[in-house]
């Protein structure tokens, strides 16, 4: 079921949905970017289509609302456990197709694998998406290669505007209703969607062991400076760390939180009695890359990477993911030649 309406429509049904839905979509922070005078786009509330910034790319995901950067999970007195409270208000998040294809990468490391999360799934239970139609690549973009430009399932409803002219490709009955109620215009709608991007990139289907100790990863000891941007604007990136804070010197009251961590991080893998996994920058840089476009696939069947080119974006050392990707093809072809 599709609509077409105007853009004081659109903002009606949103209206109508604000009721009983916090929303979220990408916003521009004027000035608040990480450089003088410079904007940045991130998600935050909105009410209507005015406030939405659907020209760019976003800086960072929406990863946050799921997995907020730094959560308290539980406080502790002597004996006893509290868990904190948390906001489970239902939500409505608008994102892209390849940010909705790291959606099914964070409900399978949090909902699927070995253990389920209590606190991500508290959260995702009230959390609903909205499509952002796509219809080119923005730069280091590169989401065709990786299967991510196109969605055909996972989210109420669509959203592409053109002029003032606004189209929604809706599957939810009850948001079709909503519609249905602003008297918008039914139409046979397909959500927009990037065909072509200008940065390619090959996946190789097996890598060999040998990939893991070649020297291009020696590269990335020198260059990467190990800041984690790169997985903090990740979307389908998950690594955490544990906190305990007292609130006594004898360190039986306080409270839990689970932070952001990132595998790019020096002190990551640090374990008891000092040692560590992963050294060198190199090394992390392999396990990230890997994980993303290998390891992820052989447990889930489909890779972690999205291709939304958010890494490159931010690097300040212009390492380029896409590129690291086309490296490992190469190693991982020249090695089954041998």
């Amino acid at each position: 079921m599709g609509y077409t309406m105007n853009r004081q429509t659109f903002n009606e049904v949103l209206a109508r949905l604000g009721k009983s839905y916090r929303l979220y979509a990408p916003v521009r922070k004027i000035g608040e970017g990480r450089f003088t005078d410079v904007d940045v786009v991130r998600y935050d509330f909105v009410s209507s289509l005015e406030e939405m910034e659907l020209a760019a790319k976003s800086d960072y995901s929406f990863k946050e609302l799921l997995t907020p950067l730094s959560r308290t999970l539980f406080y502790f007195v002597e004996n006893e456990t509290k868990e904190a409270d948390m906001d489970t208000s239902d939500a409505i998040i608008f994102l892209r197709s390849c940010d909705l294809h790291a959606v099914k990468s964070l409900d399978d490391i949090y909902l699927n694998n070995k253990f389920e999360d209590p606190f991500y799934k508290k959260i995702r239970e009230h959390v609903k998406f909205a499509l952002i139609g796509c219809p080119k690549a923005f730069d280091n973009c590169f989401c065709v290669d990786m299967g991510s430009n196109i969605s055909t399932e996972g989210y109420l409803f669509s959203l592409d505007v053109e002029g003032d002219e606004v189209r929604s490709d809706v599957k939810d009955p009850e948001v079709a209703a909503v519609f249905e109620e602003m008297h918008a215009a039914k139409a046979e709608i397909a959500p927009s969607h990037v065909e072509e991007t200008a940065v390619r990139v090959r996946i190789p289907e097996t890598v060999p062991n040998s990939v893991y100790k070649d020297p291009l990863w020696d590269e990335y000891s020198s260059r990467c400076i190990d800041c984690g941007r790169c997985t903090t604007v990740c979307p389908s990136c998950t690594c955490f760390t544990m906190q305990d804070t007292f609130y006594s010197d004898n360190g039986k009251v306080g409270e839990r939180r689970r932070v952001a961590g990132s595998c790019m991080l020096n002190g990551y893998t640090t374990v008891a009695g000092g040692g560590q996994y992963r050294r060198t920058n190199g090394e992390r840089m392999r396990f990230k890359v890997l994980h993303k476009i290998y390891d992820h696939r052989r447990r889930f069947g489909y890779n972690m990477c999205v291709g939304c080119g958010r890494c490159d974006d931010v690097c300040p050392e212009y390492i380029s993911f896409s590129n690291i990707i086309n490296k490992v093809c190469d190693a991982s072809a020249k090695e089954e030649q041998q």
